[in-house]
């Protein structure tokens, strides 16, 4: 991706809000947040000016980023070992996987990077 992401004031927000119970408070900060997050975890118009819509944007935009992370990292850790053990087409098949249901596309990225690295392996 052309621009370095940064996910921490998004958790940090979700942590508060969906975790901790805090109040979810739509400030134009918060709803810029909401918004430049929601594009980039490919949730496209993001309605942020109710508190409904703005919560419901915050939960999917953590839902995606963090179980995205987590099967993205399953996955290349499989993939490294198929790969350490010669096994290069079970290696390609761990991000293939990924990239059949994977929507975030730094994550979709990185498992198409995997598999094109892979591209000219036996």
């Amino acid at each position: 991706m052309e621009t370095q992401l940064d996910w921490t004031p998004l958790r940090a927000l979700a942590r508060s809000v969906l975790r901790d119970g805090g109040p979810l408070l739509l400030t134009d900060e918060v709803r810029d947040l909401l918004r430049r997050t929601a594009q980039e975890v490919a949730l496209g118009e993001a309605d942020v000016d109710t508190h409904e819509g703005a919560l419901a944007v915050l939960h999917e935009c953590s839902r995606r980023i963090t179980e995205g992370s987590n099967r993205l990292g399953d996955a290349l850790h499989r993939m490294y070992r198929h790969k350490e053990a010669g096994d290069y087409d079970s290696a390609r098949q761990e991000m293939r996987d990924v990239l059949a249901v994977e929507v975030v596309p730094l994550y979709r990225e990185i498992a198409q990077d995997q598999l094109d690295d892979m591209a000219d392996q036996p």
